[in-house]
């Protein structure tokens, strides 16, 4: 895994856990069964998660020789990120916990990016494209074996987010490469850049982070549980014809 400290989880045994992130036009499952990653697909769907989500874990599945009904519990990620995205994977999340009667448990899919760089640096912030000129950004930080958020999930610009940096940060996330040169830029050695490779979200890390919270009895409702937009969807107000 990339630049990761894994962390001590007390896993369940002999039970099967999957991860969803459908988040971006990147996205990844995983499959954990007595406290190991056995199955991990990462791949662009661009728009098409609606079409491509079920068939992929379906074949992930079959590929370790699991059932779904084998299941115990759901893991997805929350937002933020695209629109449509978010909906189809929290909509099939919210429906395989409900039809296997499993826990449910969302993350922020900013949590899930910065936590594969944790312990590669004093904190790390992983940043979205926000769309208008902005970002979406968090920071965390891993304190021995406590993981902890320093800045919440939020809209801001990089010239304000960079006001906030005062410490060496790792930064990670797929919008990265646009924002590099002026990471370095105002920030100097401060800036530390995630390579390529290392800026592909897998959904072995948002398995992690939601199998504390399942093995600690922290769900979510599953009728309640709503995506991470931190933006209200744009409204398009139809044209009247006179």
């Amino acid at each position: 895994m990339f630049g990761a400290c894994i962390l001590v989880i007390d896993y369940s045994p002999h039970e099967m856990y999957i991860a969803i992130d459908t988040s971006t036009d990147t996205a990844s499952l995983a499959i954990v069964e007595e406290g190991s990653i056995i199955a991990e697909s990462t791949w662009r769907c661009g728009q098409d998660h609606t079409t491509q989500l079920l068939p992929a874990l379906s074949n992930l599945l079959k590929q370790v020789g699991l059932d779904m009904k084998e299941t115990m519990g759901i893991i997805i990620a929350r937002g933020p990120g695209s629109y449509n995205g978010l909906r189809v994977g929290l909509s099939t999340a919210k429906g395989l916990a409900f039809s296997l009667e499993v826990p449910l448990v969302g993350i922020s899919t900013l949590e899930a990016e910065a936590y594969q760089q944790a312990g590669r640096g004093p904190q790390v912030c992983a940043v979205f494209n926000a769309g208008r000129g902005e970002i979406a950004a968090a920071i965390y930080q891993l304190q021995g074996e406590r993981w902890r958020q320093l800045l919440a999930e939020h809209i801001t610009t990089l010239e304000a987010l960079c006001s906030q940096v005062n410490a060496p940060t790792v930064f990670c996330g797929e919008f990265l490469p646009a924002l590099a040169g002026e990471l370095s830029s105002r920030l100097g050695d401060k800036a530390i850049l995630v390579s390529p490779a290392g800026r592909l979200r897998r959904a072995g890390y948002l398995a992690e982070l939601g199998l504390r919270r399942l093995n600690s009895r922290d769900y979510d409702d599953p009728a309640t549980l709503q995506p991470l937009y931190l933006r209200a969807p744009a409204i398009t107000i139809p044209k009247h014809h006179q």
